[in-house]
């Protein structure tokens, strides 16, 4: 038996054929599409901001590093973690710790009392990175202003520039160290940025 098909009926069974394909991608690439858009959006987990503060402690400069950028990223949530390295023993941890909060800056606004009393700390260059910390921060760091005036006075002169260069970064809310940055303005070393400070505190 011959079965026979004229061209029209040819014809209309190739563009069934090729219109069911055509609809089988067409579903193919939506499905994908819509897996490929589930993925997207779904959040990512966080980081691991204990980890990350743990490894800030160690003794790979690339590490602590890499460390430090990440948790800038994360800003907020890492404070306590750095508020707590502070307090360490081990200067370089303090330092370590400083140097991020400098990088968050306003986002560090949480630890401007451990800043304040880290001012005190008993290395000098700790000192003058803590200063630059409250100075990343800028006016919200002004509950910190008793102890950068106290800091006006340091024995060394590069942490009295810094607390002048942070009470400047603070602006009007430092307005009570005016009189310790008059006096400190008298010295050739903080002068530039103890006038520069008195200007930033007075501007209107």
């Amino acid at each position: 038996m011959t079965l026979v098909i004229d061209g029209r009926a040819l014809g209309s069974i190739r563009f069934a054929v090729s219109e069911a394909r055509v609809r089988e991608r067409i579903g193919a690439v939506f499905v994908a599409g819509v897996a490929i858009s589930a993925a997207c959006n779904r959040t990512p987990p966080g980081p691991d901001v204990g980890a990350l503060v743990s490894q800030l402690r160690s003794a790979d400069p690339d590490a602590r590093g890499k460390a430090s950028l990440a948790i800038v990223r994360v800003g907020e949530p890492a404070v306590p973690g750095l508020v707590e390295m502070l307090k360490s023993e081990d200067s370089q941890h303090r330092a370590t710790a400083a140097s991020t909060l400098f990088g968050m800056g306003p986002k560090a606004r949480a630890a401007v009392p451990a800043l304040a009393d880290a001012l005190s700390d008993s290395d000098a260059e700790m000192r003058a990175s803590v200063a630059m910390a409250l100075e990343s921060i800028g006016p919200d760091a002004a509950p910190a202003v008793p102890a950068l005036v106290r800091a006006l006075k340091d024995r060394e002169g590069l942490v009295r520039q810094r607390a002048a260069i942070a009470l400047g970064s603070i602006g009007p809310g430092a307005r009570e160290a005016l009189p310790a940055l008059n006096e400190a303005s008298r010295v050739d070393l903080v002068r530039p940025a103890a006038e520069e400070a008195i200007r930033k505190i007075q501007a209107r």
